[in-house]
């Protein structure tokens, strides 16, 4: 029997597991998890398992680790081998497997992994792994006689097949997708020669090096190759994915980032007018103009806690048919799943460009301007950094007193006033605080930046200087 193990606290996070390779997190680690799930997974009546992996170079042996402690448990293994994390989503689903887990590190730099968790295609998140790290403390397992099986399946033709279904063939469209040389990219490769049009993939090949940027589309700097491309070949639509496949970026014809927020209002109208009244999530980044929008087109907009298993809870517990967050995780559960899959958001995306007479710009127009930020991340003490935001609430409520400004503290900080509004958070993936602050005018963008400011200071922390507006 083995020993009990304790994982580094830092690597068990709200929404996942995942931390520093050959510092916090290390084989060992893969091998208790595999033990733990495993048993969970047995417990609950289960007994096969999904399992895929990133392009990182530490994946395939986190993998082989993996999958060696739920074998022990008795849980039969199906393993998708290299691609992006909701390929092995859709296989919970079309297999019809008890759970899944994936081994990524998401859009982490290259020396981070972890894991990503469903349990009969449920998020497995929060309360649940606390919980898991304490059974896995006590050296609490189910082993079995022998371990069980494990075998190989080949899932890309019916994943692909999948995206294609819900494709809706428009005008052809001059597109530039980005694959970031991370675990998407065979997928995005094999896709778009199915799709019309004209298609160039840039950093298709998977490499965990990271050799031509790092894989987050949310990051402006990170666009800049797709950005160029664009303009060379006119494209009429770039589109970003992150690591492992399940986040989007977009930018429009003339070069110009669109954010998330605007992306999912944008999917809002086409899921509102097939379904009147449905409810429309978004994360407590997004801006107010999605939330207005929302309403606008008769749905009903939802605020809600960051954190891609946290908002495919509230999906499923509201109906939602559709839900995203800023940082670039959009969740499909009108005519799909429910997980957050970019490569199926952006076949959703060019069904909405090809089937208008309209470019990308002109489908946004009619949104209102509004000044502000990006995510703006900077480092904090990871052990400090929710008793930091307990105390950045204090100040900010204070300095905000009486001025007509509310409160919104499901996540972090968020005080929306008549012209604007700021966020603080502490990250649940990182050791770092999340702002962003969004206003009306020039005038109401320098006041919330320099009440924030004014608190951080306090905190003898400062936002960084590159992200100052």
């Amino acid at each position: 029997m083995p020993k009990p193990h304790k994982f580094n606290p830092s690597t068990l996070r709200e929404y996942d597991i995942r931390g520093i390779v050959g510092q916090t997190l290390f084989p060992a680690d893969a091998h208790a998890l595999g033990l733990t799930f495993g048993t969970i997974v047995r417990r609950a009546g289960g007994h096969t398992v999904a399992t895929g992996y990133d392009g990182r170079l530490s994946s395939p042996e986190l993998h082989a680790s993996l999958t060696q402690g739920l074998r022990e448990t008795g849980c039969d293994i199906i393993d998708l081998g290299v691609g992006p994390t909701p390929m092995t989503y859709f296989a919970a689903y079309h297999l019809k497997t008890d759970a899944a887990i994936m081994v990524t590190g998401s859009h982490n730099p290259s020396d981070y992994n972890g894991f990503k968790m469903v349990l009969k295609n449920k998020p497995f998140y929060g309360d649940a792994i606390k919980a898991l790290g304490q059974q896995s403390s006590k050296g609490d397992w189910d082993m079995a006689p022998v371990p069980a099986r494990s075998s190989q399946i080949d899932i890309r033709a019916a994943y692909i097949a999948r995206l294609m279904q819900d494709f809706v063939p428009g005008r052809p469209l001059n597109v530039v997708w980005d694959a970031g040389n991370g675990s998407a990219g065979e997928i995005v490769q094999t896709l778009v020669k199915q799709l019309p049009g004209t298609h160039t993939v840039l950093f298709g090949d998977i490499d965990g090096t990271f050799p031509n940027h790092h894989p987050d589309p949310t990051v402006d700097k990170n666009l800049v190759q797709l950005q160029a491309k664009m303009k060379e070949l006119g494209a009429d639509l770039g589109i970003a994915l992150d690591g492992d496949g399940d986040r989007i970026g977009a930018v429009d014809e003339n070069g110009t980032v669109i954010r998330c927020d605007m992306l999912l209002a944008l999917y809002a109208a086409e899921v509102i007018k097939n379904q009147p009244g449905a409810t429309i999530i978004g994360d407590v980044k997004c801006s107010g103009a999605l939330f207005s929008e929302v309403a606008r087109l008769g749905g009903k907009p939802l605020m809600w806690n960051t954190g891609h298993s946290l908002v495919k809870a509230k999906m499923a517990e509201t109906r939602s048919p559709l839900a995203g967050e800023l940082s670039g995780h959009i969740f499909f559960a009108d005519k799909y799943y429910g997980f957050d899959d970019a490569q199926y958001c952006a076949v959703r995306l060019l069904n909405i460009v090809g089937g208008s007479d309209k470019q990308l710009s002109r489908l946004l127009a009619h949104l209102p301007t509004r000044l502000g930020t990006p995510e703006i991340r900077f480092d904090v003490d990871d052990a400090h950094k929710f008793e930091i935001a307990r105390r950045l609430k204090k100040h900010l409520v204070d300095a905000f007193d009486g001025q007509g400004y509310t409160l919104c503290d499901i996540d972090g900080i968020r005080l929306d006033g008549p012209k604007g509004w700021l966020l603080i958070r502490p990250s649940n993936t990182q050791p770092a605080m999340v702002a962003r602050i969004e206003a009306q005018d020039p005038e109401t963008l320098a006041l919330l930046q320099n009440r924030l400011e004014q608190a951080l200071a306090k905190e003898q922390l400062s936002l960084p200087a590159e992200n100052n507006h």
